[in-house]
């Protein structure tokens, strides 16, 4: 039983559309999975508030991005500054802006409407494979390059005295850029070990979206490199 109480996810599906709703919830639940859906952000912020601090807090959020009561980037921005919980977005097929705002305020992911229930259960375990080796993986150290300091056994990152805010997949992204520091990643490589398992689900732009917007956060244009053609390279030693 506690074995079982380990491996088990709770998924929060917030979409307002009920059909649409009640079919992601058939398609993701299972022995190991359990669902609960909600049709605005007021219903989903109460859920998680009751919700994530338990022993059945909520392993990932299924977002949509347009809901009667207010937008979801806005619901994405407080969720991810107030709980410890993977975010996918479901987008318009036509809205480049809202997918680029939301990888920028710290979306895991994103799926395009309409989309295929084996693309959505391709994202949805990847995510929950992050989760699980994010609870099961040993703490990395701290870093100390320049006037940087990244100590990522607490998330704690800062460029001088100033602490920055980084998303799960820009921190992976910095982990394994400074850990390979004055050499070049390949983006193959890069995709391979931010995304785990499924690179082949995420759109070509979204590493160049996600090395940007840790470049913009740490205000390292001139630390992190692009080698065109091949990869990235953090360059300070």
């Amino acid at each position: 039983m506690g074995r079982e109480n380990e491996t088990r996810h709770h998924i929060l599906i917030v979409e307002d559309d009920t059909t649409l709703a009640g079919g992601l919830s058939r398609a993701l639940q299972n022995e190991n999975i359990e669902t609960i859906s909600c049709g605005t952000l007021r219903e989903a912020e109460t859920i998680l508030s009751r919700r994530q601090e338990t022993e059945k807090g909520f392993s990932l959020m299924v977002l949509d991005v347009n809901l009667p009561d207010g937008n979801g980037l806005d619901f994405l921005q407080r969720v991810k500054n107030k709980y410890n919980i993977n975010v996918i977005l479901l987008t318009a097929n036509d809205m480049e802006t809202d997918i680029v705002a939301g990888l920028e305020l710290g979306a895991d992911d994103y799926i395009t409407k309409p989309f295929s229930l084996a693309v959505l259960r391709a994202r949805v375990a990847l995510q929950l494979r992050r989760v699980k080796e994010s609870r099961t993986q040993s703490p990395m150290m701290e870093i100390v390059i320049g006037e940087y300091r990244f100590d990522f056994m607490h998330m704690k990152f800062y460029h001088g005295a100033q602490q920055v805010e980084l998303s799960k997949t820009e921190q992976r992204l910095l982990h394994i850029l400074v850990e390979n520091r004055g050499l070049t990643v390949p983006r193959e490589r890069l995709f391979a070990y931010i995304w785990s398992e499924g690179e082949e689900f995420v759109e070509e732009n979204a590493l160049s979206v996600t090395v940007k917007r840790l470049r913009d956060k740490l205000d390292a244009q001139e630390v992190i490199k692009t080698v065109y053609g091949i990869g990235y390279t953090w360059v300070m030693q």
